[in-house]
């Protein structure tokens, strides 16, 4: 099993910027694919970015590009997301997610462990 502890959420101005991490533990040795999601109120579980655990090509979503960047410490198993230009439409609790198979996807499913996320509020 993988444990995902995510941190870093809060409250931000519009333009404004926040960071994420995502710490994690145990069976690491299986992790091949990392991603950040994202849920709105009322709304479905949405793919944010992802990169590979070990390396690789990062992907985002068209929402983010340009704003938000995904990276990783791999000497520390973390994860993190930097979160620059802040939108309201960006408010939503951001879940850090670890799948085994290492190619890369967006579909929240087909991640395998997921942490409990944490909530990120943009005020205009």
């Amino acid at each position: 099993q993988v444990q995902l502890v995510e941190s870093g959420g809060g409250l931000a101005q519009a333009g404004g910027s926040l960071g994420l991490s995502c710490a994690a533990s145990g069976r690491t040795f299986s992790i091949s694919v990392m991603g950040w999601f994202r849920q709105a109120p009322g709304k479905e579980r949405e793919f944010v970015a992802t990169t590979g655990w070990s390396g690789g090509a990062t992907y985002y979503a068209d929402s983010v590009k340009g704003r938000f960047t995904i990276s990783r410490d791999n000497a520390n198993k973390l994860v993190y997301l930097k979160m620059n230009s802040l939108k309201p439409e960006d408010t939503a609790v951001y879940y850090c997610a670890a799948r085994r198979l290492s190619l890369s996807t967006v579909v929240a499913a087909q991640y395998d462990y997921w942490g409990q996320g944490t909530q990120v509020t943009v005020s205009s």
